[in-house]
């Protein structure tokens, strides 16, 4: 496994490099470090961890990968001192961003690869706040990236997607064999939601709130200014309401500004990254969780990890209609939807829930039940063992 930033921690290599282990595979992680007392190998839950010293300039040089190629140079050292000292079979590169470097240095090994696109890249890039400034605009093309994309898909033996919406809009665009392509949601592990109990310190802190609960990135596409504009009026109808936040950004600063325009400070928390442990006493304390992304290529195509926290605690979800996302809420009636960027919609549908406990009570158990039953990691990571099955095929 091909990976270029650090580890622990990232949840989908994780959970995929455990799996695979499981099924009798030896798995190599090469991952950066950025400091060079921290560049040592060890053995991280079995997982054979190489870890290469990287600079904070090699990182910033990652964003002009494909605009001036210094970052692949740099990488491609690296990587092919990993394959050299490894006994290899094949190669599997987390996202696009050092591909090329790894693609560079396959040709002498003709090794089979499996590209993991944990994301649409070129196309959620559009929204990064450094490609709004002028540095960005003249540097960084995503185009470019989007070609380069298209152009490992053809040269990987497999390539894996989160969702079917995001392989169907890869093969509009692209002509490759479907069948090279798996979809392997971002799905939670059963230890993730098994025999949990929320914190007293959690769990009293909001004894007395109705939660409505945010885990994640903070970024403006996330939605979060919506949930914010809609504390303003619920809090009218329901004075207890408190809207808890657990992530940052970058962006951070444009929502607390809007908080304090409103004058809303007492009804929302906002507690940056906690502790990945903690997230099952916020989830369990919540009366209703929210996933309010705004509608983009990226997000139409692919799952926000937390809606699959949210549902094997058994809560009720409230998502935007970001295509994913919405199809499969829809589905499994374990909540409801509204139009993104839409705060009306989005207060009439937070008043739906808050007056209906037993509504609430039924989209959880809909959502837990289809966590445990067909969606956990344990059911969706069996395409993953059938693909190194029969890689080289």
């Amino acid at each position: 496994m091909i990976l270029d930033q650090e580890f622990p921690p990232d949840a989908r290599v994780e959970n995929e490099a455990i799996s695979l282990i499981n099924g009798g595979h030896q798995v190599f992680l090469f991952c950066l470090s950025y400091q060079k007392n921290n560049c040592f190998e060890l053995v991280y839950k079995k997982i054979r961890v190489k870890r290469y010293l990287s600079s904070r300039l090699e990182d910033k040089l990652s964003a002009l990968v494909y605009t001036l190629g210094l970052y692949t140079f740099f990488m491609q050292r690296k990587i092919a001192n990993f394959i050299k000292n490894n006994s290899l079979d094949a190669l599997h590169i987390h996202d696009i961003r050092i591909a090329q470097a790894v693609f560079n240095v396959n040709k002498h090994y003709k090794l089979p690869v499996v590209l993991d696109l944990h994301e649409n890249r070129p196309e959620i890039m559009k929204y990064y706040p450094h490609l709004q400034k002028l540095y960005g605009k003249l540097l960084i093309f995503p185009r470019k990236w989007k070609l380069k994309e298209e152009e490992f898909i053809r040269k990987s033996s497999r390539i894996i997607v989160v969702t079917e919406e995001a392989k169907a809009e890869i093969l509009s665009r692209v002509e490759v064999n479907k069948d090279k392509i798996i979809a392997l949601p971002n799905t939670v592990r059963e230890d993730f939601y098994t025999d949990q109990k929320p914190l007293k310190s959690v769990s009293n802190t909001y004894k007395n709130n109705f939660v409505m609960l945010y885990i994640g990135d903070t970024g403006i596409r996330r939605g979060l200014t919506t949930a914010i504009e809609s504390v303003k009026i619920l809090q009218k109808k329901i004075p207890n309401i408190k809207l808890v936040i657990v992530g940052k950004s970058s962006s951070d600063f444009i929502l607390k500004k809007l908080i304090k325009k409103l004058q809303i400070e007492k009804h929302i928390d906002f507690l940056g990254w906690k502790d990945a442990n903690l997230l099952p006493s916020y989830i369990l304390t919540s009366h209703l969780c929210i996933s309010p992304l705004h509608r983009n290529i990226h997000h139409d195509t692919t799952y926000a990890n937390k809606i699959f926290q949210y549902m094997s605690l058994g809560k009720p979800l409230l998502v935007s209609d970001a295509t994913a996302q919405k199809r499969l809420i829809i589905k499994l009636n374990s909540g409801l939807v509204h139009k993104e960027k839409d705060t009306k919609d989005f207060v009439q549908k937070v008043n739906m829930l808050y007056k209906n406990s037993s509504l609430r009570d039924r989209f959880g158990v809909n959502g837990a039940e289809f966590i445990k039953e067909k969606f956990s990691w344990t059911h969706t990571s069996k395409k993953l063992l059938e693909l190194y099955k029969n890689l080289s095929c």
